[in-house]
């Protein structure tokens, strides 16, 4: 029964709507993270974590991390539009209605919009082909993107752990980037992670991490939540392994072939 109400209605929670999101507090900066982050005149200086970025769309809000100078990954969830009841459609939006944010405070430091997003034909309603890739305007100098574990499947029993930009309802804090409490891997099957971890709405698509490093083994799709970001619950992740090509194509598409000139990325068995 768990497991039913896990599917139908995980991917639906794993997003932040928009118009939720808007109120946002002022941003509390300390002469410490002033001297850090800003130089005079405002000059901002990213930080290794700023790989990981906000989506913001015309509804909802995500997480996402870049992976080369001009490519996001993301969660294919995370790029389609929504039917009259919230249910996620097969039809991808378009780029320019998306951009992302770059910093990890309330207010973001920096916007980028998005020319093109690439998807596999599934997954948009969580779980396997649940990813996407943005190809951003333009490339970002100066933040180190981080890696997809591309020719190495996860491990049973390794631990990993989320991070994004979610929030539940009792966290005590507005909208940040956040490293989640993650678990060890739980059941590999048919491109997905299962395991527990704590999961809060606009985490969605955010990187899971080999614990202690920035390597990406896949991204949040689905998880059952509360209100308490501290409460671990049956989580499945996209693997990213199993899309090696999804990779592959978005450069290309990034360094300006046609779509045309390209095969299509196959979802498999």
């Amino acid at each position: 029964m768990r497991v039913a109400h896990l599917i139908a209605s995980l991917a639906l929670t794993g997003c932040w709507h928009a118009h939720e999101s808007n109120v946002r507090p002022a941003a509390k900066l300390d002469d410490d993270t002033l001297s850090k982050r800003f130089l005079f005149p405002p000059i901002t200086l990213a930080v290794p974590e700023d790989a990981i970025v906000r989506i913001v769309g015309p509804v909802t809000t995500c997480s996402g991390t870049l992976v080369d100078e001009d490519l996001v990954l993301t969660a294919h969830h995370c790029v389609v539009g929504l039917g009259p009841r919230g249910e996620f459609l097969a039809t991808t939006l378009p780029a320019a209605d998306m951009h992302i944010e770059l910093g990890g405070d309330y207010l973001p430091w920096g916007t980028v919009s998005v020319k093109d997003v690439v998807t596999p034909p599934c997954g948009e309603h969580g779980g396997r082909g649940d990813l996407a890739i943005l190809v951003l305007s333009h490339r970002l100098i100066g933040i180190t993107p981080y890696t997809a574990r591309l020719d190495g499947a996860p491990v049973l029993g390794e631990t990993l752990d989320p991070a994004g930009f979610g929030r539940c309802a009792l966290s005590p804090d507005g909208i940040h980037r956040t490293v989640r409490q993650g678990g060890e891997v739980a059941g590999l099957a048919n491109g997905i992670i299962r395991m527990t971890a704590s999961i809060c709405p606009g985490d969605s698509g955010g990187p899971v991490f080999a614990r202690g490093s920035h390597e990406i083994v896949g991204v949040v799709s689905l998880s059952a939540m509360d209100s308490d970001e501290r409460t671990r619950n049956a989580s499945i992740m996209a693997r990213v392994d199993s899309f090696r090509p999804l990779f592959g194509l978005a450069r290309q598409i990034a360094d300006g072939a046609s779509r045309s000139e390209l095969p299509p990325v196959s979802c498999g068995e």
